[in-house]
């Protein structure tokens, strides 16, 4: 089963902060105090993700309407899977990922953007001209 990462539940949160901010500076609307909840839980418990299918309803369309605010696919449009790679050189991603991405849920797509954003190694990372430096 796919999880959360607690780096995405923060992200929605501070998404949510800014979209409807506390009205007296103390008290959280109802999708922030969702999502702050778990984040305090995970927090408590020392875990850094969460299993999709205990994630609290409310929450979870909470994170879904973040989710939907963030670029969908990691895709630059130069894609090397179409020469037999593997790896996607471009966006990082594997050959199976770039296609079944229209089928995979948002949490799957948020854990592959994770690993590639971690991983730092694809083309979507870096510039043109450090790309051209490699080739030399």
């Amino acid at each position: 089963m796919a999880s959360l990462h607690i780096t995405d539940i923060e992200s929605a949160i501070n998404f949510w902060r800014d979209k409807t901010p506390s009205p007296d500076g103390f008290s959280l609307p109802p999708q922030t105090r969702a999502l702050a909840e778990v984040y305090a839980l995970m927090v408590f418990h020392h875990e850094v993700e969460v299993d999709e299918a205990g994630f609290p309803p409310q929450a979870m369309d909470a994170w879904l309407t973040w989710y939907q605010s963030t670029p969908d696919t990691p895709c630059i449009a130069i894609c090397s899977t179409s020469q037999g790679d593997e790896e996607c050189k471009g966006c990082g991603r594997s050959f199976t990922e770039v296609q079944l991405w229209l089928e995979m849920r948002p949490v799957e797509k948020r854990q592959t953007w994770r690993r590639i954003t971690m991983e730092d190694s694809a083309w979507r990372f870096n510039k043109y001209a450090e790309r051209a430096a490699e080739r030399r």
